[in-house]
C-alpha cells in the first residue's frame, strides 16, 4: 500500500523519464553512434593530442647509437619470427632466423630508431606508409615490434644490460602502445569541444543523481524509511 502517493508517484515519473533518456542515450543519433560511443570517439581523440611522447622517447634512444647488442628473442609462431626479422634488418641489424627464434645483432640506437619511424608514422595515422615497408598490415607489423621489444626487455636483463632495456620498455610503452591504440583516431583539443566536455561531465552527474533521487522518492512514498 502506497503511504504517500504524490510522493511515490513523483519518484516514479522522476524513474520513467530516467528511463526514457537511458533509450536515447543507446540510439545511434550521432551518424551512426549512440550518446556513449560519440562521448568514447570524442574522449579518445582529445587524449591522443596529449599521449604524443615520441620525440621525448626518440631523445632517449639516440643516446643508445653505437651501443651493439645481441639478443635471441622467442615469438609466437614462426609466422611472427620472419616478420620480425624483416622489421630488424629494415633498421640494418643482423637477424637470423633459427630454430629457436630470431637471433639479433645490432646497434641498439638504430633499431630503435626504425622502431620509432614505424610508431610515429601510425600515430599519424600514415598505415599504408609502414604496411608498404615491410609488405603486411601495418597493425602487425607495430605489434611485432611491441612483441619484439617485450621479448628484447627481458633478454637484456638477463644479460645484466638494464640501462638498454629500460629504453626498450620506455619505446614500447611510450611509443609502440599508444601508437596502436591512437591509430586513425583523428586527435582535437580540448578548447574546441570545451562546450560538450562540460555539457558531459555536468549532465554524468546529474543523470546519477536523478535515478538516487528517484528510487529514493518511491521508496519514501511507499511507506519504506531508514531508521536507526
Amino acid at each position: 500500500m502506497i503511504a504517500q502517493k504524490r510522493e511515490f508517484y513523483g519518484g516514479l515519473g522522476l524513474f520513467m523519464g530516467f528511463l526514457v533518456v537511458l533509450v536515447i542515450i543507446f540510439l545511434p543519433i550521432f551518424k551512426g553512434l549512440n550518446v556513449l560511443e560519440y562521448l568514447d570517439s570524442l574522449y579518445n581523440s582529445i587524449s591522443k593530442g596529449s599521449a604524443y611522447h615520441i620525440p621525448k622517447v626518440r631523445e632517449e634512444a639516440s643516446k643508445f647509437k653505437g651501443n651493439t647488442v645481441s639478443v635471441m628473442l622467442t615469438m609466437a609462431n614462426k609466422k611472427q619470427v620472419e616478420q620480425a626479422a624483416a622489421l630488424f634488418r629494415a633498421a640494418a641489424a643482423e637477424a637470423a632466423v633459427t630454430d629457436s627464434g630470431l637471433q639479433v645483432s645490432g646497434d641498439l640506437g638504430e633499431i630503435l630508431e626504425s622502431c620509432l619511424t614505424d610508431a610515429d608514422a601510425m600515430y599519424g595515422n600514415d598505415g599504408e606508409k609502414v604496411a608498404k615497408k615491410y609488405g603486411y598490415d601495418e597493425k602487425r607489423v607495430l605489434f611485432n615490434w611491441w612483441q619484439a621489444c617485450k621479448v628484447m626487455d627481458k633478454e637484456l636483463k638477463k644479460q645484466k644490460k638494464f640501462k638498454e632495456a629500460q629504453v626498450v620498455a620506455l619505446v614500447q610503452k611510450k611509443a609502440l602502445e599508444t601508437s596502436y591504440n591512437y591509430y586513425k583516431i583523428e586527435p582535437q583539443k580540448i578548447g574546441d569541444r570545451l562546450g560538450v566536455v562540460i555539457f558531459s561531465l555536468f549532465f554524468y552527474v546529474v543523470y546519477t543523481l536523478w535515478y538516487g533521487f528517484a528510487v529514493m522518492f518511491m521508496f519514501e512514498g511507499w511507506g519504506l524509511r531508514l531508521t536507526h
